[in-house]
């Protein structure tokens, strides 16, 4: 059973993605070979990746949840053909119909929990055969699809969409219908929400946002797949014994979930004034102006500026993450302190933004080319506390703290297309 299709399967398995570039510094690529098939393990004393993309039998099945139940779905034939998206339709509805039901159990719920909590409950859960199976069979899955029943939006939609994508709505809704240690998670739900989550343990959101670009543009294309008439499996549920100290972990997990979501704010909003054109037409950094931008709203709500940071990323070194940027400097200060001074004319004011704004880039590339303070003094910490040695003095310094308590932490991330994509970090 096989079919002939135009289109490519995505380079990103293959290891054939074009080499993205930096200034014309070509970029560590490795990230894009963590995302499929990989997951978090939660442990004892810290959490572990694991990566069963980069084994010898790549796995052929994604994750699909509905009413918190689980299913495993093949996407690929015997043969390693991919299954056309009629038959992945298909095998979706089979799942549908059969988990109409809601189980009482939703035991998803338990991966959003504190790691610890739920590295306790996921032992307990290991013990049993069966659940030892069907953990291994979501872990290992290239990702998960979450059909979600539908949410009540507010006035906001975009907002309620965003919030649902990231946490579910609370114990109550579609949290339990979700397994957060998963690399990748499609959201999908009736009443059309449709977006993206990721776990940032193995990966960044540009090459999310990159993937998130290549799907949303094969969409366009209509298929022209062709495959036989042979029918397919049903996709195998994939059961989960609850033992009465697994029930009250759930119980417990609610709890804290709910105190987390009714804790959070989300605001989406599209800016639609004007774009980054706008600053490269007198000659500014778009990213620069809109850290600028963002420094001066939190000094006209508070008063006082505060230590903010953007994340950079390190990618022109092997297997590099991220460091910070610092945008809380000398020049940012002048800039928003001066701006509703009336003694200060629009001629300075602009000449001490664009200041800011230079001071800013410089210190962005200092942090790509892994010139940035905050990664070294972090990695030298750890290294002290690993090696059972006293912590030297400047961490405990009340500056210090301070400095590196960021109460703005931005990011931003350029992609094609409008694709809610929050992380899920702020759980775990």
């Amino acid at each position: 059973m096989c079919y002939a299709v135009d289109l490519p399967l995505p380079c990103y398995c293959r290891g054939q993605l074009p080499r993205s570039h930096y200034h014309g510094r070509p970029l560590c690529m490795d990230q894009y070979t963590r995302i499929f098939s990989s997951c978090r393990i939660p442990g004892p004393r810290r959490d572990s990746v694991i990566n069963y993309g980069l084994s010898i039998s790549e796995p052929r099945h994604i994750t699909v949840a509905h009413n918190n139940q689980f299913f495993k779905l093949d996407v690929y034939h015997y043969n390693g053909c991919p299954l056309t998206q009629g038959q992945i339709y298909t095998q979706l509805e089979k799942i549908w119909n059969s988990s109409i039901k809601t189980i009482k159990e939703p035991v998803g719920i338990l991966t959003a929990d504190h790691r610890n909590r739920w590295g306790v409950g996921r032992r307990i859960l290991m013990k049993d055969w069966l659940n030892r199976e069907s953990i291994e069979e979501i872990q290992q899955s290239i990702f998960a699809i979450c059909l979600d029943a539908p949410m009540p939006h507010g006035h906001d939609e975009c907002s309620s969409m965003a919030a649902q994508i990231l946490h579910g709505g609370g114990s109550h809704s579609n949290t339990g219908n979700r397994w957060f240690d998963k690399t990748l998670q499609f959201i999908v739900g009736e009443d059309g929400t449709c977006g993206l989550l990721y776990e940032r343990a193995l990966a960044e959101g540009m090459p999310i946002m990159r993937i998130s670009d290549y799907a949303m543009q094969f969409c366009k294309y209509p298929e022209r797949a062709v495959s036989h008439g042979i029918p397919l499996p049903m996709p195998k549920k994939l059961h989960l014994n609850i033992s009465s100290e697994v029930q009250y972990l759930i119980e417990t997990s609610k709890i804290y979930l709910d105190i987390q979501v009714n804790d959070l704010d989300i605001c989406c909003f599209e800016f639609s004034r004007f774009g980054k054109n706008f600053a490269k037409w007198y000659r500014l950094s778009p990213d620069g102006f809109i850290q600028m931008a963002l420094q001066l709203a939190f000094y006209r709500l508070h008063g006082h500026v505060c230590a903010s940071s953007e994340t950079a990323t390190t990618w022109m070194f092997h297997l590099g993450r991220t460091d910070e940027i610092r945008v809380t400097m000398e020049h940012t200060v002048r800039f928003v302190c001066s701006f509703d001074d009336v003694n200060t004319t629009d001629a300075e004011k602009l000449d001490l933004m664009k200041k800011a704004i230079a001071a800013h880039k410089e210190n962005t590339n200092q942090a790509v080319i892994g010139q940035g303070i905050d990664r070294h003094l972090f990695g030298l910490k750890m290294q002290a506390i690993e090696s059972g040695f006293r912590v030297p003095e400047i961490f405990m310094d009340t500056a210090y703290a301070i400095s590196t308590h960021f109460r703005l932490a931005t990011n931003q991330v350029q992609y094609k297309h409008i694709f809610v994509c929050p992380p899920v970090s702020f759980m775990l």
